[in-house]
């Protein structure tokens, strides 16, 4: 019986440290994204005090495009036995999350999706 591979078991943990970071795990946002996010905003307003929001949903950004990319590397590493091309996979990985980012914007500016600040503006 062939043991697992350093690359397969290193692919295995990059997806899943990508999963916990990426918008694909509905939970993650508490525990994982909002602290690393709010951490960059903080960062940001060390410079200028008004980058605090701007700061924290470009870091939230960040973590979900992070975690997607850690995920396409892990998957790769699992499942692909050819060369990387890592300019490749950056360009889809940067692709693809700006996609998703777009879709989420036309949804909250159609009403489709509500912001959890409009929540709690709202009293609900």
């Amino acid at each position: 019986m062939k043991g697992i591979s350093f690359k397969k078991a290193r692919g295995w943990l990059l997806f899943a440290i990508g999963w916990l970071l990426s918008p694909l795990c509905w939970w993650n946002d508490l525990i994982f994204n909002l602290p690393v996010a709010y951490g960059f905003g903080y960062l940001c307003s060390l410079f200028s005090s008004s980058w605090m929001l701007p700061g924290t949903i470009v870091g939230y950004w960040f973590s979900n495009l992070i975690g997607i990319l850690l995920m396409q590397a892990g998957a790769i590493d699992v499942f692909q036995s050819q060369e990387r091309n890592l300019k490749k996979e950056l360009f889809w990985g940067v692709v693809s999350s700006s996609i998703f980012t777009i879709v989420v914007v036309a949804l909250i500016q159609l009403k489709v999706l509500d912001l959890p600040v409009d929540l709690l503006v709202r009293g609900q």
